[in-house]
């Protein structure tokens, strides 16, 4: 069985993958966030009173790493405002663009002329890099960037089908409804990369994908099984389990030869080559016990949570809790005007019932059991950690490999004491960070002083 060291079988909640993916009509208002990639903030080309078309530029970089951003609706631009980031509380401008209804498409949103065996690498780097590409897993990593530098350095394409997260079965519909979109980006990222074969990880809880996505694999695309674990979808243990590389401590999958894309990541690369379209829609599951109509829908970016769980029916009961993505490594949000972006993968709408289902009132305790430990896949200590963290003692923390952390959330999920150890560990990992450029910085200031 391809599978790897540690994880956790958590319960499943795949309540929607029965539920084909559904078109959601672009709402009245869109906001268009400039920030949804790892990098640079995007610059906005557009003002207010501009009218712009569907797939039109409307952020850009101006230099460094970053994604453009394009309008997911044709109409008028009302405003440019700054907002709060609902998950990470940062302030970042958004595009406010009221909807047209017209749909008319950009001028610039073309199929690339040229035949996929007529381009040159450097043709489909810049063509990602236009569609504003992203990693749609969550990681939001800019794709130009991750095919740029793999680029005769990786020898082993993995295509990550896992789709681990409990509720999200976004992926699993694409599989069964969209399979030679995913298949037509795998043979341009073939292309791009010079390799004759690839690899696609699917747990074997999705069966009926594994089968269809056989069916339309092309020549050196071979399909493996891999066992439903949680985090199976973390790139690193589906290396492991797929070639059984293990990727050491600050090591990069291009240090190994690989490079690993999303399901969805590889379609819309297919989209934005074959179609021009660029990264203005994804497909986002709906669930929790607070929505009426749990669904899988193909939502324009800029969409707001609350205008998207009104197209689901709504809510059923007050909810506890609204989660960007899934419950184990998504972001709990406090505002339901937040708009959709390109890594929202899912939007959990939970009670306090389920939240707090089989949690004991008792206040969390550590009582050293060890299951953090033995189910961490990233083979840590995760109950060291948690002390270090407790104690501010983040030097400790750092010297136990607390940048390791995956913050995949398996230590959370199994501990009988209730204790938030992912939180710990990211209250650790943000001080370590901090602590680190104030080092370089030093550096960097008695370097100058050297130098005068």
């Amino acid at each position: 069985m391809y599978t790897f060291k540690g994880g956790s079988h958590v319960k499943e909640y795949k309540n929607t993958r029965h539920a084909p993916i559904e078109h959601m009509p672009a709402p009245a208002i869109v906001s268009i966030p400039l920030s949804q990639h790892i990098g640079v903030p995007c610059r906005a080309v557009v003002k207010a009173g501009d009218h712009v078309d569907y797939a039109q530029l409307i952020g850009d970089i101006e230099s460094g790493l970053g994604c453009p951003v394009h309008s997911s609706v044709s109409g008028t631009v009302k405003r440019i405002e700054t907002v709060q980031n609902a998950a990470t509380g940062q302030f970042i401008e958004s595009v406010v663009i009221e909807n047209d209804g017209l749909y008319t498409r950009s001028a610039d949103a073309v199929p690339y002329p040229k035949a996929l065996e007529d381009t040159t690498p450097e043709e489909i780097v810049a063509v990602v890099r236009k569609a504003g590409i992203s990693g749609m897993g969550g990681a939001t990593f800019p794709t130009y960037a991750k095919i740029q530098s793999a680029i005769g350095k990786a020898d082993t394409l993995i295509i990550n089908c896992a789709e681990c997260e409990p509720f999200i079965t976004a992926n699993h519909r694409m599989m069964l409804e969209r399979p030679e979109e995913i298949m037509g980006g795998v043979k341009i990222l073939m292309h791009v990369l010079g390799l004759s074969k690839a690899y696609v990880g699917i747990e074997d809880n999705k069966m009926d994908a594994v089968e269809t996505m056989r069916a339309h694999a092309g020549e050196g695309v071979e399909i493996f099984v891999v066992k439903t674990k949680y985090p199976q979808g973390d790139e690193r243990q589906l290396i492991y389990a797929l070639t059984k590389k293990e990727l050491p401590a600050g090591k990069l999958p291009a240090d190994l030869g690989c490079v690993i894309f999303n399901a969805e990541t590889t379609a819309t690369i297919w989209h934005a080559f074959y179609k021009g379209s660029p990264l203005c829609q994804r497909v986002v599951t709906v669930d929790g016990d607070c929505v009426a109509r749990p669904a899988n829908v193909r939502v324009p970016i800029g969409t707001s949570y609350k205008d998207l769980i009104a197209y689901c029916g709504g809510l059923l009961k007050k909810p506890e809790k609204i989660v960007n993505g899934g419950p184990m490594m998504g972001f709990a949000q406090w505002d339901f005007n937040a708009p959709l972006t390109k890594g929202s993968s899912a939007i959990l709408v939970l009670s306090r019932e389920f939240c707090q289902k089989g949690k004991s009132k008792l206040a969390p305790a550590c009582i050293r059991c060890g299951r953090c430990v033995h189910n961490c896949p990233m083979h840590l200590t995760p109950n060291m950690l948690v002390g270090f963290a407790m104690a501010r003692r983040f030097k400790d923390a750092e010297a136990y490999n607390a940048m390791s952390c995956v913050e995949c959330g398996t230590c959370s999920y199994n501990c009988p004491g209730g204790m938030e150890i992912v939180q710990h560990i990211r209250v650790a990992k943000a001080a370590i960070r901090a602590e680190q450029m104030a080092a370089r910085a030093r550096q960097m200031e008695q370097e100058k002083k050297g130098e005068k």
